[in-house]
C-alpha cells in the first residue's frame, strides 16, 4: 500500500513516526506530510491569505515533508500542489491524547483525515488516550492491521475515527464500531494577567461528559475497546428540509 501520512501535534511526533517505521517493516510505502509544530483544535481550518513556509524533512528512509500551516494545509498542499501519487489511504495521526465525542469537530487530526476523504482517499484518524498503557508502536501495528483489513472489503472511500483506550480489556486490541458520545468543559476559559498587565484567557478546564452510554465512542474506550466511529462530511440536516419545504410550499 502507498499510505500518505500526516498529524496535528508536528513533524516530530512520536505517533507519526510509529506509524512510519511499522509501514515500511511490512512492505508499505509511507509519504509524511506534517506540521512544523503543534497545531492541536485547528479542525479543518486552512492558512488563508498568509504564505505557508514548506522544506523537506531529512529523513533518509521517508519522502517526509513539513508545513508552516495547518494539518489541513498539510494534506490539501501535498496532494494539490506538490504530487501527483495516488494513494490508498491516508492516517493522521496517532495523536497523543483521545479525540472522542464532540471533540471531533475541533480535532486538527479528524480535521487532516476529512481532507484525504474529500479527496477520494480511505481516511484515519488515529488517536491514543493520554497516558496510555499501550504503546505507539502497539497502536501503529493494529491500525495497520483494521487498515488491511477494511480495505479488503471496502472498495469506497470511508473516514473512520478511531481512538484506542488507556489499556486493551483484553490481551490484545478489540476494535467495536461506535457512535459519537457527547463531551464538554467546565472551567474551561480561565483569565490570567501577566507582569506587564497583558490580560489573557487560557483554554483547558475539566472534561464532562454529557453522553457516555452504551454504543458511544467514550463508552467504548472506558472499557478497553479500540472504537472506530465512521464519520461523514454531510452536515445538512434532511428532516430540517423536508420541513422547510413543507412550510415554504405553503
Amino acid at each position: 500500500m502507498n499510505i500518505l501520512l500526516t498529524n496535528d501535534d508536528g513533524i516530530r511526533g512520536a505517533g507519526l513516526w510509529a506509524l512510519a517505521n511499522a509501514l515500511k517493516i511490512r512492505g508499505h510505502e509511507a509519504t509524511i506530510a506534517a506540521p512544523f509544530n503543534q497545531q492541536s483544535g485547528m479542525s479543518h481550518a486552512l492558512g488563508l491569505m498568509r504564505e505557508i513556509e514548506y522544506k523537506r524533512f531529512d529523513n533518509p528512509d521517508f519522502e517526509a515533508w513539513t508545513f508552516d500551516g495547518t494539518p489541513t494545509d498539510c494534506v490539501k498542499i501535498y496532494l494539490e500542489g506538490m504530487s501527483n501519487k495516488k494513494f490508498d489511504a491516508l492516517i493522521s495521526g496517532i495523536n497523543d491524547g483521545a479525540n472522542l465525542a464532540t471533540d471531533v469537530l475541533y480535532s486538527g487530526t479528524v480535521g487532516a483525515a476529512i481532507e484525504g476523504f474529500l479527496h477520494a482517499i480511505p481516511s484515519l484518524a488515529v488517536s491514543l488516550n493520554k497516558n496510555s498503557a499501550i504503546t505507539f508502536d502497539t497502536s501503529a501495528e493494529a491500525t495497520i492491521n483494521y487498515l488491511e483489513k477494511i480495505l479488503a472489503v471496502k472498495h469506497e472511500p470511508f473516514l473512520h475515527n478511531l481512538n484506542f483506550p488507556k489499556r486493551f480489556r483484553a490481551d490484545k486490541p478489540e476494535f467495536i464500531s461506535t457512535r459519537l458520545g457527547q463531551r464538554d468543559y467546565i472551567n474551561a476559559f480561565t483569565s490570567h494577567t501577566d507582569d506587564t498587565g497583558r490580560a489573557y484567557f487560557k483554554i483547558g478546564g475539566t472534561i464532562v461528559d454529557l453522553d457516555a452510554g452504551e454504543g458511544t465512542d467514550i463508552y467504548a474506550t472506558e472499557h478497553g475497546f479500540v472504537s472506530i466511529t465512521p464519520l461523514h462530511c454531510d452536515t445538512a440536516d434532511y428532516e430540517a428540509i423536508v420541513e422547510l419545504r413543507k412550510i415554504f410550499r405553503g
